[in-house]
């Protein structure tokens, strides 16, 4: 267990967001809906549970686990409102200690989180154990290897594509990996501002405070909406990455594991 408080650095609903951000929000989980239907689906880190309504509609069942006293609040009293509370479940848990059964779920997800674990290969020898054969861990990552790369607060490790293929291979076969959000120019002009933003303490830690800094630079924001939907941002599918090597052309990375 821990005392860190996460909720600072978690997408909550009407938080402001400029355009990118919300477009990586629906990315990861419209990406890992694809997997979704009909399964029994868990969301380890799920913060504020923006992303379980919509998982539920294609999924058999979701559970949804938090480390965070903070965002566990916040996810239970949003899913509440939801017409999908139903199928969903939240509960209080480690992810490097997952208290679930063997072969217990179909799907297991785990979005830009993995770096706020101390030992994550506990976490994937747990999910590998709770997973059905055949099942699937879907991991997205920030990409440690994109050119203007900086380290969110409370982290531990940062993974390169042949990292995480060294973390993960003895427990999953087949690996597959996708990039999203192809770096370009406007990117990075922002991204090197951010860089010497950030090597001059000038990046907040929180991401409240971070928003009044992306105002400044970026002009209006959206507010993130309670749950996940198709319309709150234009949807870019994550494409194929052939090659195990240090990847500088995405920002995000995702990993797609066989059981």
């Amino acid at each position: 267990m821990t005392n860190k408080n996460y909720s600072i650095i978690t997408e909550t609903p009407g938080q402001k967001a400029d355009s990118e951000q919300l477009e990586r929000t629906l990315q990861r989980y419209k990406f890992a809906k694809e997997f979704t239907t009909g399964k029994n689906v868990l969301e380890v880190a799920c913060g504020s549970g923006i992303g379980l309504s919509y998982l539920a509609e294609n999924a058999k069942s979701v559970i949804g686990i938090d480390i965070d006293d903070n965002n566990l609040k916040v996810a239970k009293n949003n899913v509440k409102k939801t017409k999908y509370a139903d199928q969903i479940s939240i509960k209080k848990m480690d992810a490097q200690e997952l208290k679930f059964k063997n072969n217990q779920f179909d799907i297991v997800l785990l979005f830009e989180a993995i770096y706020y674990l101390k030992t994550p290969e506990k976490f994937i020898t747990e999910a590998h154990r709770i997973l059905k054969k055949g099942g699937t861990l879907i991991i997205s990552s920030v990409n440690k290897n994109w050119e203007s790369f900086h380290p969110s607060p409370l982290t531990y490790n940062y993974f390169s594509i042949p990292e995480y293929q060294i973390l993960i291979k003895d427990k999953f076969k087949p690996l597959n990996y996708y990039g999203g959000f192809y770096t370009n120019k406007d990117s990075r002009l922002f991204s090197l501002i951010k860089k010497n933003a950030t090597k001059f303490n000038l990046i907040p830690g929180s991401l409240k405070t971070r928003a009044l800094l992306k105002r400044v630079f970026m002009g209006k924001l959206n507010k993130l909406p309670l749950s996940i939907n198709n319309d709150m941002a234009k949807y870019y599918k994550p494409e194929l990455i052939s090659e195990i090597i240090e990847n500088k052309d995405y920002k995000i990375i995702y990993i797609v594991a066989k059981k």
